[in-house]
């Protein structure tokens, strides 16, 4: 083959893949847009636009002009036509999520079930999954895969887990999952899943920090876009940076620990395991919810002055606290840039976009950026 038809060729992949990706950021578009926004030629767009339709992932949408003319036909992405599966498997819930081409959930259920590395566990992550997938009636040439999010260190290939003490997952493989998951299965840590649902929400964030707080405390770095998961896989597990020396007992064995400090139970289990009520509580005036979160934000932002220093680059708050810190951000700015050395205030400090089963969504996101990729 000429190194001229490769050009060609290769000319031809760009074209449609620029094509579909407009699709995919705009709700709707006609030929003229495509031909105006990419600088291509009619004959080129209309090709494609063949071609998608054909393939089921554009449709005619609906028409758009003045009523004496004649209305150019508009056409969409098809959201559904491809479809990715997630799980977010904690010590005592399991939430499944189904996502669509656009990164956006349309379906999920979490069920509260004690993890137990025992095949009986694995049957009814299986079976929770069949329900979901039944429930919005996919068919298996829709289903791109399923992403499933640990609280462990996993193994650059996703097949296996080779480190985790919060539950017993060490040594966990796809084939314990895949028993009953008859789907191509990624395995994800789950800061690193999360963090991926933000690149996704925000194209143009290029180096970022992910600071998950939850039950446990996770992160993940991301440069120029893509999660950094350094050279033995243990990239971002700030939640293990010593905060407070010899004080309180980490679930690793060590003390002072951020995560003793700043996991999202140190609040919780204040209300009877409701975070909801914590943050409701805490804005009605209760005083002594009030003295732990002065302390919690405290802690927050000294593990932020850490990362920053050490980073240079924006922090993204998220995980359970991450959904309910947006009214608090501005005293959280001001305690941080207090320890800053190098800056005055601490604009780079941000809540994340996506507030809602980020670990799910994340690990199933991950299949629909490569489909994406592809077409």
């Amino acid at each position: 083959m000429s190194k001229k038809t490769n050009m060609n060729i290769e000319i031809k992949r760009i074209n449609r893949s620029n094509i579909y990706h407009h699709f995919l950021s705009h709700n709707e578009l006609t030929k003229q847009n495509l031909v105006s926004d990419l600088q291509l030629c009619l004959p080129t767009v209309t090709k494609n636009i063949d071609d998608l339709v054909a393939e089921g992932l554009i449709e005619k949408s609906g028409s758009q002009g003045h009523t004496g003319g004649r209305r150019a036909v508009t056409y969409s992405i098809v959201k559904d036509a491809k479809v990715a599966l997630g799980i977010d498997v904690t010590l005592n819930h399991v939430t499944v999520v189904a996502v669509d081409l656009t990164g956006t959930i349309i379906s999920f259920s979490r069920h509260r079930m004690k993890f137990k590395a025992e095949d009986s566990y694995y049957q009814y992550v299986g079976n929770t999954l069949a329900s979901l997938i039944k429930s919005i009636g996919l068919n298996d040439d829709q289903i791109l895969g399923v992403g499933i999010g640990l609280p462990a260190l996993v193994d650059a290939d996703r097949k296996s887990v080779f480190f985790s003490k919060i539950i017993n997952l060490s040594g966990t493989t796809l084939g314990d999952f895949a028993r009953y998951i008859p789907y191509n299965i990624q395995l994800f840590n789950d800061a690193n899943a999360a963090a991926f649902t933000e690149i996704w929400m925000n194209r143009s964030m290029r180096n970022a920090f992910y600071l998950m707080l939850s039950n446990n405390i996770g992160g993940s770095m991301v440069i120029n876009g893509t999660v950094y998961s350094g050279d033995r896989q243990q990239s971002g597990e700030v939640g293990h940076i010593t905060l407070v020396p010899g004080g309180n007992r980490c679930y690793c064995g060590q003390l002072g620990c951020v995560d003793s400090y700043l996991a999202a139970t140190n609040l919780s289990n204040l209300t009877d395991g409701n975070l909801q009520a914590f943050f409701e509580k805490l804005k009605n005036g209760d005083k002594e919810l009030a003295k732990t979160w002065d302390t919690y934000l405290n802690h927050l932002a000294s593990t932020v002055n850490i990362v920053h220093v050490l980073l240079d680059c924006n922090i993204i708050l998220g995980g359970y606290v991450g959904e309910y810190l947006d009214p608090y951000m501005e005293d959280l700015r001001e305690r941080t840039a207090r320890l800053n050395t190098f800056s005055s205030d601490a604009d780079y400090l941000k809540t994340c976009l996506y507030k809602k089963e980020s670990i799910a969504a994340g690990a199933a996101m991950n299949f629909i950026e490569a489909f994406v990729k592809s077409v």
